[in-house]
């Protein structure tokens, strides 16, 4: 479906609806972060390894974390290791936004 602007007649491409959903969701208090944290841990992470890198309250860290991985950027797993803990890792589709984030982090670096 295309939407057509009133103002200019031009059609609007849907994908940039898209991106404002990305972008609602990654720019949520420390969501980039816990991204870009689980990203550079190349290995599962437990929640409280995440919270001590992310250094944020345990409610934000446990929100974020559900809503990523309703998104699907995140996936959550038993420890085997400790069946009470849960473990984290980015998603096949999470890790697509690795090269999106690094230019970010770099470009914010630089400016």
């Amino acid at each position: 479906m295309r939407v057509v602007l009133p103002a200019t007649g031009e059609n609007c491409d849907p994908t940039y609806g898209k991106v404002d959903e990305v972008l609602e969701l990654i720019t949520k208090s420390k969501s980039l972060h816990v991204l870009m944290v689980l990203d550079r841990a190349r290995r599962p992470l437990r929640f409280t390894d995440i919270k001590a890198r992310v250094d944020a309250s345990s409610t934000t860290i446990s929100r974020r974390l559900k809503e990523l991985e309703d998104a699907g950027l995140v996936v959550r797993s038993l420890n085997p290791a400790s069946p009470q803990s849960n473990l984290y890792t980015l998603s096949d589709v999470g890790r697509g936004l690795s090269p999106v984030m690094q230019s970010l982090f770099e470009w914010a670096k630089d400016w």
